[in-house]
């Protein structure tokens, strides 16, 4: 652990990254924010390649709303001890979380169009996960410290769009998702 100094600020340098040194409030919560985060990545990806049944994909889709509401809750933390340079974070932060408790909800609900609701909801809060982490974290990795800070921004909803469009498409959320793949569904519903 190396101690540098970053515009005026002191900063502790771990794995490469350089973390403010706002005390030891900031580095608990970011410990398990950075803990929350994993999770979240990981129940996030299980439950968007999970089949859309009972099993796999709504217990994937639990841990990762915890997670997420976590990590909100770690943001908010973070975000108070170091306002005026990290408020852009809780705001991306809230977005996420705000987004995966309404994919929730619309599925709750199940009314017409929910699977459309849900899918969108659930794949904009994994968007901004990844956004919040570039954003804050982006300048300092390898290659993507080479690319203009607006792609930190942009990149991850560049990539989740098309694939949220397909994944809704051929799971019969959306109109024009194919016949086919709305009989494969109702016959693995039948399946299970």
């Amino acid at each position: 652990m190396v101690v540098v100094r970053m515009d005026q600020v002191l900063a502790v340098e771990v794995a490469g990254l350089h973390i403010p040194d706002a005390g030891p409030v900031f580095f608990a919560a970011l410990a398990v924010h950075v803990l929350a985060g994993g999770a979240a990545v990981v129940s996030g990806a299980l439950a968007a390649t999970a089949a859309k049944r009972p099993g796999r994909h709504p217990r994937a889709g639990t841990v990762y709303l915890y997670a997420i509401s976590a990590v909100f809750g770690t943001a908010s933390v973070l975000a108070a001890l170091r306002w005026r340079q990290d408020w852009h974070l809780f705001v991306i932060a809230c977005v996420a979380c705000g987004l995966a408790w309404f994919g929730r909800s619309a599925r709750r609900r199940g009314r017409g169009g929910w699977m459309a609701w849900h899918g969108g909801a659930m794949a904009g809060s994994y968007a901004a996960l990844f956004t919040g982490f570039y954003v804050d974290n982006g300048p300092q990795l390898p290659l993507w410290d080479r690319l203009p800070h607006l792609t930190y921004w942009l990149l991850p909803a560049a990539v989740a769009l098309p694939l949220t469009w397909r994944a809704l498409r051929r799971n019969g959320a959306m109109a024009g998702g194919s016949v086919g793949d709305r009989q494969e569904i109702a016959e693995e519903r039948l399946d299970s």
